[in-house]
């Protein structure tokens, strides 16, 4: 679901990582094609299409499309419960983001330290590697909306971590084989520019196999998810079809 993107987008830091929205999708069987907002006074749910395009809820109120819609005191109760179980649902996603970013952050260290890089490029990676962690610490803090981690903005931020640390990493291996060259070892000169030229593909799988200790802290999460699906059941907008602002498979 689209709630989830901020997980997306935090386990991918190192841009080496193979973590995918359905992926998280499957984990708690739920989907959306709204993207959420979470606003001082309410909640907006929007999208493309197909109607309604947009969906506000404000405690127990409803509005689709700019109408507002009649609601009996059971659907209103619902509704009430919904935004509250949402907002409360937020800074738990925000701490497993969190988590996420730690775990690939630890991930990467520990992989950059079996690459036997010199101790300059070490530490010159793991500055660059905290400074990423702390804005992207900072974003999670300060987003309020799934409009913040999608397309574009979720594809720059990713590509602009790899673009800073992938070539540094790739620079020292290629400078460990010039010198393993140069001392007549043309075996583990020619291994060292091969990991140097796949340094991207070669790290995906064991990042991915790191990142999957995260997994129960998100399924965790799924009896709450499942249950703001079902709090909105019975609801209907002002077209009179269901809200589907969630959708639960199998």
């Amino acid at each position: 679901m689209r709630v989830l993107r901020l997980l997306v987008v935090l386990l991918s830091l190192s841009a080496v990582l193979c973590v995918h929205a359905q992926d998280l999708a499957a984990t708690c069987h739920a989907s959306s094609s709204y993207d959420v907002t979470l606003k001082t006074e309410s909640l907006l749910f929007d999208r493309a299409a197909p109607a309604p395009f947009h969906v506000e809820l404000q405690q127990g109120a409803l509005r689709t499309d700019g109408v507002a819609v009649h609601l009996n005191a059971e659907d209103q109760d619902r509704l009430v419960l919904f935004e509250r179980e949402l907002r409360a649902l937020a800074p738990r996603l925000r701490k497993v983001a969190e988590n996420g970013l730690d775990m690939a952050v630890q991930g990467m260290r520990a992989e950059a330290d079996g690459m036997g890089l010199s101790a300059d490029t070490r530490a010159e990676f793991n500055r660059r590697l905290s400074a990423h962690a702390s804005e992207l610490k900072r974003r999670i803090e300060v987003s309020r909306s799934t409009h913040d981690w999608q397309g574009d903005a979720a594809d720059q931020a990713m590509n602009q971590i790899g673009a800073d640390l992938l070539p540094l990493l790739a620079a020292d291996l290629g400078q460990q084989a010039i010198n393993a060259a140069l001392g007549g070892d043309m075996d583990t000169a020619a291994t060292l520019r091969d990991r140097a030229a796949d340094i991207a593909t070669e790290l995906q799988p064991r990042m991915q196999q790191r990142m999957q200790a995260l997994r129960p802290q998100i399924e965790v999460l799924c009896p709450s998810i499942q249950r703001l699906a079902e709090l909105q059941q019975g609801v209907r907008g002002s077209n009179g079809q269901p809200l589907n602002l969630l959708q639960l498979g199998q």
